[in-house]
């Protein structure tokens, strides 16, 4: 009756509407479009992620390894070179230098570059004279303040006393510290350890901010309170009394053809010898038992490198036992 009342009456009908089903089939096929695209980006950027952390391990493993036969190769050329002791000092053309120099070595995947380091060429922190650490950290750049505190402090933890130095510190300074600790009271038996001294901070030790660290020009191995000036790297050479720069450019020319012998030495500096002589020797490139071995593998053109740093003691018969060996170090 309503219906033919409508109709009668002239009203429009009212529209037909579509199904709610269909909208909501519709947000739904969105939705899942919208969950399996993000998915296949997600996963798209996980593989891919895992590819290049892939190739980056493979790639990091065989600097490592090219690092490994660096180490390897600097033993290698220490004992040829210890075997070879009776070479005149005049016929060492074809023998790697021990102070420091960085030979680069083409392997068939890869390359490796390898320095060898004479202890004996280094400033022992135990043994060495106090004015020739001071002359050495000076001419590092340290302040003189600084300077004064860490060569006192270096003294005091190496003493069995309890005497305070003027600028050093004792064990009532090392307890004083948040996390107390007792001075050694005896010699170092690691560079790192200098960290536990006042004034040595990780910069001072190892470098930053455009300053190099001290860490490269010390050792506690040489047992030696005089340094071998066939090894010395300038800055050494230049904590050495009396020495000046146009000498110390002098000694590393010379070196460059061969090594120095006494005469050499008194050629060069002079009349300042007497001087120099209670700090210094003049030692083959072959002397003492202690050498550190820096290498650093590459791939292609890729400079950045794997570093590996070890420290070996060599005896008579050419036997070699590690006393430090560190990996990986920042390559250079």
């Amino acid at each position: 009756m309503a219906i033919n009342l409508c109709r009668r009456s002239g009203f429009p009908r009212e529209p037909k509407r579509g199904r709610p089903e269909n909208g909501i089939a519709l947000l739904m096929v969105l939705w899942i479009l919208v969950v399996l695209t993000v998915t296949v980006l997600s996963f798209s950027y996980t593989t891919r992620s895992e590819t290049y952390a892939a190739i980056s391990f493979r790639e990091g493993m065989e600097k490592k390894f090219l690092a490994e036969a660096g180490i390897e190769r600097g033993l290698m050329e220490i004992i040829y070179r210890k075997t070879n002791a009776a070479v005149p000092a005049s016929d060492t053309s074809g023998v790697w230098k021990t102070d420091g120099t960085a030979y680069p070595v083409t392997a068939e995947n890869g390359s490796f570059s390898v320095g060898i380091m004479n202890e004996s060429g280094k400033v022992d922190i135990n043994t060495i004279p106090e004015l020739i650490l001071r002359n050495l950290f000076a001419n590092l750049g340290l302040s003189m303040e600084d300077v004064d505190t860490i060569v006192d402090s270096i003294a005091d933890w190496r003493d069995a006393d309890d005497l305070v130095r003027l600028h050093g510190a004792e064990s009532d300074y090392y307890a004083s510290l948040p996390t107390p600790y007792k001075p050694r009271n005896a010699d170092f038996q690691t560079l790192e350890e200098l960290l536990l001294v006042k004034g040595v901070t990780p910069q001072i030790l190892y470098g930053g901010g455009g300053k190099k660290g001290i860490i490269d020009y010390l050792t506690v191995y040489s047992r030696s309170p005089k340094i071998n000036v066939n090894a010395a790297p300038k800055e050494v050479l230049l904590a050495v009394p009396a020495m000046t720069t146009e000498a110390a450019d002098a000694i590393l020319a010379l070196r460059e053809a061969r090594e120095l012998t006494i005469q050499d030495m008194q050629g060069i500096v002079g009349q300042t010898y007497g001087q120099m002589s209670s700090y210094i020797e003049v030692a083959g490139v072959g002397a003492g038992g202690v050498f550190t071995v820096t290498s650093k593998g590459m791939k292609g053109a890729d400079a950045t490198g794997y570093g590996i740093k070890a420290t070996v003691a060599i005896d008579v018969k050419n036997n070699f036992r590690y006393l430090y060996y560190k990996s990986p170090v920042a390559a250079q």
